[in-house]
């Protein structure tokens, strides 16, 4: 059955008439009538008294009826749905982000496409990168900013740059005594603060991966929402957390910082898209990167 066929018998019905439908719909009446014997025979009822005048519905042919109008409308809601999305693919572009990224390149970035594309409204939405994942395949954004390389299907991501993970540590603590990078075996003692806490997997995975990997367990995990909240704590000597270094830029009192020694702490930053997505705006976002980067000398994996 396709839809044509509900379309055919909708006029009919209207016009309680074969001849006077099928000029409605400019074709001849002797089509008409096959199409609809095609549609009674696919659903195996009788939907019209053929040998009433002028023609009425079956029983079953009235609730038929009845769904093929719901249908059919619901049809043409997808369609203006669909001519309200093609406009605005022309006149929006939509940004997920993790929050640690405010703290670095990423305003740049938006603030240099903003320069190429003026009549572009850019919206910002705060997402954890699997939300983000979700977001991209719903339509709710057209790229992601992340950190956690995961796998769909229907998502491919582009790897912008690794960022230093470094330690927030609470102002007057004992480990700013020492005049050197900070080793992960020196920040086991006391409570590690990690973010997000949900949903995961997330940065603090990566956080507790560092550890993992060297065989080390602090004596207490804390796990909070957001960055903020962590470098709240901090502030409030309830422990330390490790960020990624463009969170220095967060200004935050009684919260000093410390790079660690371990040269394979590092964040990866991703920007996500949805497979095939061809839009120009995604490669116009790729050129402002690539001219932030190279406008400041940052190391990335964009080779420029």
């Amino acid at each position: 059955m396709e839809l044509r066929h509900l379309r055919y018998f909708m006029a009919v019905v209207n016009e309680r008439n074969f001849t006077r439908a099928a000029e409605r719909l400019n074709m001849a009446q002797p089509p008409l009538s096959r199409q609809i014997q095609q549609l009674e025979e696919e659903l195996g009822l009788q939907l019209i008294e053929r040998d009433s005048r002028p023609l009425r519905l079956t029983e079953p042919g009235r609730l038929i009826y009845e769904q093929a109008v719901h249908v059919l409308e619901r049809v043409d809601e997808i369609k203006a749905l669909a001519r309200r999305l093609r406009h605005a693919e022309h006149s929006r572009f939509t940004i997920g982000f993790v929050a640690s990224t405010l703290y670095g390149w990423l305003p740049e970035m938006i603030r240099r496409y903003r320069s190429i594309r003026p009549n572009v409204e850019v919206s910002l939405v705060e997402l954890t990168t699997v939300e983000q994942v979700a977001a991209l395949k719903e339509g709710r954004i057209d790229v992601g900013f992340g950190r956690i390389p995961l796998e769909d299907a229907a998502v491919t991501r582009t790897l912008l740059r690794y960022e230093t993970i470094i330690a927030a540590i609470p102002s007057g603590h004992r480990l700013l005594e020492q005049d050197r990078p900070l080793r992960l075996d020196d920040l086991t003692a006391g409570t590690l603060v990690v973010y997000p806490k949900t949903p995961r997997p997330s940065f603090a995975d990566q956080v507790l991966a560092l550890y993992r990997f060297r065989g080390l367990k602090p004596d207490t995990i804390l796990e909070v929402r957001d960055v903020q909240t962590a470098l709240g704590l901090v502030a409030a000597d309830v422990g330390f957390s490790l960020v990624t270094a463009s969170v220095q830029h967060l200004r935050r009192d009684k919260v000093e910082y410390r790079p660690l020694e371990e040269a394979h702490a590092a964040s990866p930053l991703f920007m996500s898209q949805r497979v095939n997505d061809t839009s120009p705006e995604i490669a116009i976002m790729l050129d402002a990167i690539r001219h932030v980067y190279r406008a400041n000398h940052v190391e990335n994996e964009l080779g420029v």
